[in-house]
């Protein structure tokens, strides 16, 4: 059971990052705006992407699954504090405390590994 809710856990972590990627890649002008936006230098959105679809796909796949989980784990909190900061705001707060809660597992991952069903198990 151990095995299987790693796998589960890791899809559904992966699909986050890959499906905010991919909505990165295609509204790339706008993403750089709203990054701009926050005072965010835009130059990092191509690192971003690399980042998000990268370490997504190596989650699902199960390849260096602690070192990516935790590279994800901070950029998630760097995410949370740069775009979320501004708990006033009920969706801001929300979205914040869902960064932390996405870097939490992932730290737990971090920790735990990926699990019989991956390739770092091979």
């Amino acid at each position: 059971m151990r095995d299987t809710a790693y796998l589960i856990g890791r899809f559904l972590l992966a699909q986050i990052f890959v499906i905010a990627a991919w909505g990165k890649i295609t509204a790339y002008a706008g993403t750089a705006g709203y990054m701009a936006a926050y005072g965010a230098p835009t130059f990092l959105l191509p690192l971003v992407i690399v980042l998000e679809m990268g370490g997504g796909i190596l989650l699902l796949i199960g390849w260096q699954v602690r070192l990516t989980a935790l590279a994800l784990g901070i950029y998630s909190i760097i995410a949370a504090i740069i775009f979320h900061h501004d708990i006033g705001q009920g969706v801001q707060k929300i979205l914040l405390m869902s960064d932390l809660a996405f870097a939490g597992g992932l730290f737990v991952l971090s920790g735990s590994g990926a699990g019989r069903y991956s390739l770092d198990r091979r």
